[in-house]
This record gives structure tokens, sequence and C-alpha cells, in this order.
């Protein structure tokens, strides 16, 4: 008789720790746990950045008055 492996938090990667909450939602799909932000370090800076392909941006959206620049 086998035992079923469990995987607990500390066996889990940042990222797989990520990806269950953001899967587990009836309608969820594996797009909504795309990364939304590229964090990089340089020389001892850390620049977090939208994702070019992340779907939602902060900020207000196209069309919106406050998005529009004033002439």
């Amino acid at each position: 008789m086998s035992t079923p492996e469990h995987t607990t938090d500390d066996e889990m990667t940042s990222a797989e720790k990520r990806h269950d909450p953001l899967t587990s939602a009836p309608d969820a799909t594996e797009a909504d746990a795309a990364p939304r932000v590229e964090v990089t370090e340089h020389d001892g800076n850390t620049r977090i950045d939208i994702a070019p392909e992340a779907p939602v941006r902060p900020g207000p959206g196209p069309g919106m008055p406050e998005a529009d620049p004033e002439d």
C-alpha cells in the first residue's frame, strides 16, 4: 500500500504558490496565472515593470479622459 504524495508549502516554489490560487476559481484559466510584472536588479537597484503582454495595466484605459493628453 502506497501513501499519496503531498506537497507542503515549504516544497513549493514561489511561482507554484502564486499559480495555485490564481487558477483555482471555477472559471479560471492558465492565462489568469500569467506573469504581469517583470522584476530585474541592476547594480543593487530593483526595477519592477509591467510585462508587455500583461492584459491589465495600471492607470486609466484608452479612451478615458485621464488617458488622453491635454492639448
